[in-house]
């Protein structure tokens, strides 16, 4: 250890005196930090020489064993690049800003016929206007309610308003007064478009224009005696007005500001964020960052050049108030203002109301890492419960779930859920179509996923726990996989205990009274845990996952399935029965429809041959109904199960084998 100071002092001498980025590395060649300094020599050696004054630095020096730097022109430049290069290397020591996509926002394209409101996962380049990121898919269910009842746009696709236009009617939308039903004629293009330009001022937070407009409208409209439309206008700033009040004033001073509040205990750091628009909390947003090794001025200056990166697309408002002096503020004023186009200020409140807004975000910081913290403990405890009644090897952090789904022995499918210390990780899900194995057999289905899975440890190393929904035969199946390729891994297998299995303690789940087994390899009897337990909690929760997982995968291969690829499916029917089905019924709704008697009639098809295909297609007729009945309810269409608009859809994987699927987008 007595060498490696030595060793860095030398490359600190001999390092430039101008602005630039430095990279620790360790022994490897891996790198540890990325910082950027107006003097490189000066700042690197301050390190070393423990004049820094920060806790976390020696943990830093003491793995360091190189330093190299990258000289930019100015400090500015070397903020950008310090960005891009914690992005490409993820340091350890740094603070990395996760990726916005997981997070929801909202996107309108004005140059779209009739615009309408979506929900995305990421901000692109595509002339539309975004909002959010929302962090909360209830906070952006609440905008999207006021949203709809003060400016009803049209909520459906382009294919149903085709539809709806077609049937020459509304659907029930319309009549909820949650749309204009610009399908159907019941508003011009132009009554459409001042709807879309309230929705803009809405959501940027220009309230106080929004109502003058409003206002201005409505006495046009009264001076014109067009008594109805003032009266909806009326309504409308009354409605605007009401949702505004809903918001806390915070100053008098109508500035837009973004509000940042910072908590740190140990190596856990919270950053806040308060959205204040015309003096209001408009929306907040919260980032929880691990194993952080910097102080609280570095933990910002890095954060801050992240937030406002361009890929996130965020609007950078007037202000920005900061809890903490920022490191090279100077640089960091430059690049917000480039980006912005405009004059932009931040800020170190020491008092009054500005000082008072921070407070509140870091208030707000404080008590997410509080509950963070708490729930770490009870998930720990969760994970401590189960490494030690289910007798495993090692700490279950990382768990990988498998379960597989099938609809009469057709359009097999299977899922593959990551959860890490409770929490699930959805770039990690996995969805598999079957190709090799019978659709009917489940266990020769789990077997070809988990081979598949196991083909890739090079790339996708195993987690602690690996787990199938099933018994003892699917646990049989994943030791037997393992065993082949001569990998010793904690497994597990979770199933509802069957009817009839004795006077177990029930607990009512998936509206059933079943309690749960856990089977381990090598044991005959199952491990019953209690059932109000956090670690049997955990696990189901992890099984269920799965299994929603697979089940949505399935609903939308069925959508998009034809009848004849349906017809393809069903096992003992080839294409001479195929054939003999379609020219003696003279249709596939007919073949749908028919009684397993008419289907017997046919020549070349068997009575089981009958009672398969009829039992089939009753069995996709419930499903398909299940699936739509709550939209047809509300008169709309089925749910979009698109990944980068459904909040509940991870994105597709690799190696998902999914005919007619678009590319995943990971």
């Amino acid at each position: 250890m007595a060498e490696q100071p030595n060793r860095l002092e030398e490359s600190a001498a001999s390092l430039p005196t101008g602005p630039g980025v430095y990279l620790f590395k360790d022994a490897e060649g891996g790198v540890l930090y990325v910082g950027k300094a107006q003097n490189l020599r000066s700042r690197v050696r301050q390190y070393l020489i423990g004049g820094d004054g920060r806790f976390r630095i020696p943990a830093l020096v003491e793995r360091a064993a190189d330093v190299n730097v990258l000289i930019t022109e100015n400090v500015k430049d070397a903020l950008l690049l310090e960005n891009e290069l914690i992005k490409q290397y993820k340091p350890m020591f740094n603070v990395r800003l996760r990726d916005d996509k997981q997070y929801l926002a909202l996107r309108l394209d004005p140059k779209e016929e009739w615009p309408r409101l979506r929900t995305v996962r990421k901000f692109r380049r595509d002339g539309a206007e975004y909002f959010g990121p929302y962090t909360s898919s209830i906070e952006l269910k609440t905008s999207l309610g006021d949203l709809r009842r003060i400016f009803p746009l049209r909520s459906c696709t382009d294919a149903v308003l085709r539809d709806y236009r077609r049937r020459g009617r509304p659907c029930i939308e319309y009549e909820m007064k949650r749309c204009a039903a610009p399908c159907c004629d019941r508003i011009d293009e132009a009554g459409y478009a001042e709807l879309v330009d309230g929705t803009l001022l809405f959501l940027r937070g220009r309230s106080a224009e929004l109502v003058d407009t409003l206002e201005d409208r409505m006495r046009k409209a009264s001076d014109e005696e067009r008594y109805e439309e003032a009266a909806r206008l009326r309504d409308r700033i009354a409605a605007v007005e009401r949702t505004i009040e809903r918001q806390r004033i915070i100053v008098e001073k109508p500035v837009d500001r973004d509000v940042f509040g910072l908590a740190q205990e140990g190596d856990d750091a919270e950053v806040q964020v308060l959205h204040v628009r015309e003096g209001r909390v408009v929306g907040a947003e919260g980032f929880d960052f691990s194993d952080v090794r910097l102080d609280s001025g570095e933990i910002m200056s890095s954060f801050l050049g992240q937030y406002y990166g361009e890929e996130f697309g965020r609007r950078i408002p007037a202000e920005v108030l900061t809890p903490v002096v920022i490191e090279d503020e100077s640089a960091l004023l430059d690049l917000l203002c480039e980006r912005a186009e405009r004059p932009v200020s931040l800020k170190t409140p020491k008092r009054g109301d500005l000082k008072k807004l921070v407070d509140m975000a870091r208030e707000n910081a404080d008590l997410s890492l509080e509950r963070r913290l708490r729930a770490r403990t009870s998930i720990d405890g969760a994970l401590e419960e189960i490494r030690d009644r289910c007798d495993l090897k090692e700490f279950p952090r990382r768990i990988e779930c498998y379960d597989v789904s099938n609809l009469q022995g057709t359009l097999a499918v299977a899922s593959r859920v990551v959860f890490e210390s409770g929490v699930p990780v959805k770039n990690d899900y996995r969805r598999y179509r079957i190709q090799r194995a019978q659709a009917g057999d489940d266990y020769d289905c789990l077997r070809e996923v988990l081979e598949r899975r196991v083909a890739k440890l090079d790339k996708e190393p195993l987690p602690d726990l690996l787990m199938v929904d099933g018994g003892r035969g699917q646990l049989g199946v994943l030791t037997a996989v393992l065993g082949d390729v001569g990998v010793e891994l904690d497994t597990l297998g979770l199933s509802k205990e069957r009817e009839g299995v004795g006077p177990r303690a029930r607990v009512r789940r998936g509206g059933g009274l079943k309690a749960e087994r856990i089977f381990r390899p090598g044991r005959a009897n199952p491990i019953m845990l209690h059932p109000g337990s956090r670690g049997l909690l955990l696990l189901q929760r992890v099984r269920d996952e799965s299994h929603r997982f697979a089940i949505e995968f399935q609903r939308k291969l069925r959508q998009k399935v034809n009848f004849t690829s349906i017809l393809e499916e069903l096992p003992g029917i080839g294409p001479v029965k195929r054939k003999a089905l379609l020219k003696t019924m003279g249709s596939l709704k007919r073949i749908r429809e028919a009684s397993a008697e008419e289907l017997a009639a046919i020549e070349g098809i068997s009575p089981k041959d009958a009672e398969g295909i009829a039992g089939f297609f009753a069995t996709l007729m419930a499903a398909d109904f299940d699936d739509v009945n709550g939209a047809e309810a509300t008169g709309g269409a089925p749910p979009e199960t698109d990944p980068e608009t459904d909040p509940e859809t991870a994105p597709e994987a690799p190696d998902v084998q999914s005919e007619g699927e678009d590319p995943p987008d990971l």
